[in-house]
């Protein structure tokens, strides 16, 4: 039962840090941050590291709310706004960063699998980290609107990514004949029945809401469907990053009544959001900074780069707003779950070089999620679509 005081520590750090996060004038999610550093077994050790991996439904849990959340930004009007522009921008700023990381690893003499590997995970962005930026300062505006289904599409872009280049780094490392049905179908029909079912799973609950009309019913059916969601994903190795945000997204396009359930499933969540990120970095280990060494500094480096130029570029291709051409690069920084996701999947299939993997992405995270919430604060900021605080 230790677990429940542990949350306790966590929720109680985790409210404690938004009073000096407030204070300093840094985004709650730096705060929660280093909250959960602070309180964990790399510092403190008020938790200690094997309940912060017992823990780990919490983290799974959150990513299904955000990504359902994310699902919710994708009605038709909005995409009707934004169109094919925002899934060439997030092609652009995606996979420039994995060809930019790819060769420079290739050309810094670092092995062929090692390279293509973290040049697929360098796609992946934090979105939770970057909405709670934007919740907590109501950011609106141009780049608001472009940076929301960016990140949204950024994983699903990240996911298959890495989906292929995993498949190919395995066969260069085993010296195994190119198998295009492993290759490339099997991250296809993966992602497919990943959006298949949760669109699925949205028409359910739109008719269900048809014989429940309050909000809190109606929140009740939305909490049903993104654990019954991630339930199937985990049990058939399904996306449920995927699966969820297309529950969100049919839900939303199904139903024009659900604004008050939204708000009430959003304030359910504030708790659910804080334990994430406090156990995220709970996580977090300053002593993984010294086993990396310079493909650790040329990966976090690189990554941002061709996250800024790809972004900027795809913006500068779709005439985008100038403060979104300027800013949005900058709003791409943070990287969490999804990309420690694919590094425990590195050292489950690459034993070889899952460690290597695994340290480089866990050391990138703390630098990533410690500046990335306060750079996505600087860029609205700077593009005038939150106010002085």
């Amino acid at each position: 039962m230790k677990e429940l005081l542990y949350l306790s520590i966590g929720l109680f750090a985790g409210l404690l840090s938004t009073r000096i996060s407030k204070k300093v004038g840094l985004p709650n999610v730096t705060g929660y941050l280093v909250a959960g550093l602070i309180i964990g077994p790399y510092c403190l050790k008020l938790i200690d590291s094997s309940s912060v991996t017992n823990l780990s439904i919490i983290t799974n849990v959150a990513l299904g709310f955000i990504a359902f959340s994310i699902g919710g930004e994708f009605s038709l009007e909005s995409i009707k706004q934004v169109g094919v522009k925002v899934i060439i921008i997030t092609l652009f700023e995606a996979l420039t960063a994995v060809f930019l990381v790819d060769v420079v690893l290739l050309v810094a003499g670092y092995d062929a699998p090692l390279a293509i590997t973290l040049g697929a995970i360098s796609a992946a962005t934090a979105p939770a980290a970057t909405i709670m930026v934007v919740r907590q300062y109501k950011a609106k505006g141009p780049l608001t609107s472009t940076l929301l289904p960016v990140v949204a599409i950024d994983d699903a872009v990240a996911l298959m990514a890495y989906s292929v280049s995993s498949q190919i780094a395995i066969m260069l490392l085993r010296k195994h004949d190119f198998n295009i049905i492993n290759t490339i179908a099997s991250p296809l029909i993966n992602i497919s029945l990943s959006i298949l079912i949760g669109a699925a799973l949205g028409v359910f609950i739109s008719f269900l809401n048809k014989f429940f009309h309050s909000s809190a019913n109606r929140m009740c059916i939305s909490i049903f469907a993104v654990l019954f969601g991630l339930y199937i994903a985990k049990t058939y190795n399904l996306s449920d990053l995927l699966l969820c945000m297309a529950i969100g997204s049919v839900y939303i396009n199904l139903r024009n009544d659900i604004d008050k359930t939204l708000a009430k499933l959003n304030d359910f969540t504030v708790p659910v959001y804080m334990l994430f990120f406090v156990i995220s970095g709970a996580s977090l280990n300053f002593d993984t900074l010294m086993t990396v060494g310079s493909i650790g500094v040329l990966y976090i480096i690189v990554r941002v780069i061709g996250k800024y130029i790809g972004a900027f570029a795809g913006t500068t291709l779709m005439n985008s707003e100038p403060q979104v051409r300027k800013y949005l690069g900058v709003t791409l920084i943070p990287q969490a779950g999804v990309a420690i996701g694919m590094a425990q999947l590195s050292l489950r299939n690459m034993p070889e070089l899952g460690g290597v993997i695994q340290a480089v992405v866990l050391s990138a995270t703390l630098v990533y999620e410690l500046i990335g919430p306060v750079c996505a604060k600087f860029a609205l900021y700077k593009a005038g679509e939150i106010q002085k605080t």
